[in-house]
């Protein structure tokens, strides 16, 4: 019976797969980009890297915004492609526009007046093997151009959500592949000042990352506008950007509680990463080595939490509850099964991956026991992310809200703040210990998911 409710026959695998894949290549091409991007800096140092590491956390704050401030909206979208309503799609798709505008003008203001001083702040411990000065310098000239790649990180959002949340993961994977390419090559080229281009280092590596933003989005909008056989709810998109009021608010009151977790979740994370900074730059060093890595493998449990929203979203939206029940515990099954073995891959790599770095051996010793521990904990995180999006795609917000953000700043920033400040811990017994407290997290997920909170058609009768 357990077998039976758990595994799912080779037609199911076949479905999940051809939603997940393509976004596992994606991303998993991405991150690989980003590991390259992250080793070509590290090359140059430690100051370098560290600052760069440093804005690049500060940033994924406005991309997780991005993301929570559409999800809401997409939520909507995989239920009125379920239920094949054009219009409700459109709908969906101008309000996701008019977020991201809104987070982009702010995010935009908000690093170019407070930048430094963010960055500052992860600066307040020892300065062992490292200058403390010249890693403010190396993030705040990589802040100033990464700043100029958000208009377009901003649009490939709305756009390739959308493409998404009605079953099209393809197209994103191969405009992703084509900005990796690009991405690649200039940064080998600015980075160290190749073929005769100028060496610009750390902002080499900004300014190449902006460019593939840059083709992405275009790669991705123009495919979606030359295809509206494919993509129906193109036509007549533009025509205004006007939306009624009623689904506007009933968007945003579905949104809010997402846009504000993700906001405060993703300041959580930075939080964390500022705790554990005060234990010296070969911290911040060997973590940045440590999360480069991590996010390669994770991408299995990030596609399969994507898959869950998307095939899940489909099945509500169509009325298909007791079909949805059945796969959704399949597809939880399926996503930390797979993490058990990535995992140990992880574990295996962990010994020979920071030696790419020219960094000091503290930071390398560091950088192999975070790898350690993000793997142990890793199948853990999967569980946690497939009932994340399982919660969501049944519109339950205020309940991913509450299970995501809020315990997040009522126990794990109190846990790590407190270790970090009055003990002298190891940075890394500090990172298990707020891993383990997310025990409870597991217990409360498992709980409300087999209860079925989540099985509800929230577009029924609201087109």
């Amino acid at each position: 019976m357990l077998k039976t409710k758990l595994i799912g026959n080779r037609a199911f695998y076949r479905r999940v797969l051809a939603v997940a894949v393509p976004i596992m290549i994606q991303n998993g091409i991405t991150n690989f980009v980003g590991l390259l991007d992250n080793i070509m800096v590290g090359r140059i140092g430690t100051e370098q890297m560290s600052g760069v590491a440093i804005v690049n956390q500060l940033i994924m704050i406005y991309y997780l915004c991005i993301f929570g401030g559409i999800a809401g909206a997409g939520i909507f979208t995989a239920q009125y492609y379920g239920e094949e309503n054009d219009e409700g799609i459109r709908h969906t798709f101008r309000f996701k526009l008019w977020m991201a505008l809104a987070l982009t003008a702010l995010a935009i203001t908000v690093f170019c007046v407070f930048g430094t001083k963010l960055i500052g702040a992860y600066l307040g411990g020892s300065g062992d093997g490292g200058d403390m000065a010249k890693t403010l310098l190396s993030g705040t000239s990589y802040m100033r151009i990464m700043l100029l790649g958000l208009p377009a990180f901003m649009l490939l959002q709305v756009y390739a959500g959308t493409l998404r949340e009605c079953g099209q993961t393809l197209v994103p994977m191969k405009a992703g592949i084509a900005a990796v390419a690009v991405n690649l090559t200039f940064n080998y080229l600015l980075i160290y000042g190749k073929f005769g281009f100028p060496e610009m280092g750390v902002e080499g590596a900004a300014a190449a990352t902006v460019l593939s933003r840059y083709v992405e989005a275009a790669a991705v909008i123009i495919w979606t506008h030359t295809h509206k056989s494919q993509n129906t709810y193109i036509k007549g998109l533009y025509k205004t950007l006007l939306l009624p009021a009623g689904m506007a608010k009933r968007f945003f009151i579905k949104g809010l509680p997402l846009l504000v977790n993700e906001t405060m979740w993703s300041g959580g994370m930075a939080m964390l990463t500022q705790c554990y900074s005060l234990r010296g730059l070969s911290v911040i060093a060997g973590l940045n080595i440590a999360n480069t890595i991590n996010n390669v493998f994770n991408v299995v449990f990030i596609a399969m939490g994507d898959a869950v929203a998307i095939i899940i979203g489909q099945l509500l939206g169509a009325g298909k509850m007791k079909e949805a029940r059945d796969t959704d515990n399949k597809l939880i099954a399926f996503s930390v099964a797979s993490c058990v073995v990535i995992a140990a891959l992880m574990a295996a790599a962990a010994p020979l991956f920071p030696k790419l770095y020219n960094t000091t051996p503290q930071a390398k010793e560091l950088a192999v026991s975070f790898i350690i521990a993000q793997a142990i904990f890793m199948p853990q995180n999967a569980f946690m992310h497939a009932t994340y999006f399982t919660l969501r795609s049944g519109g339950k917000t205020i309940v991913t809200f509450l299970f995501d953000s809020v315990f997040m700043w009522c126990v794990s920033v109190p846990v790590a703040y407190v270790l970090s400040r009055y003990t002298s811990i190891w940075a890394v017994y500090i990172f298990a210990l707020v891993q383990m407290a997310d025990w409870v997290k597991c217990v409360i997920g498992f709980i409300l998911v087999k209860k079925g909170v989540w099985l509800q058609n929230i577009v029924k009768n609201q087109s």
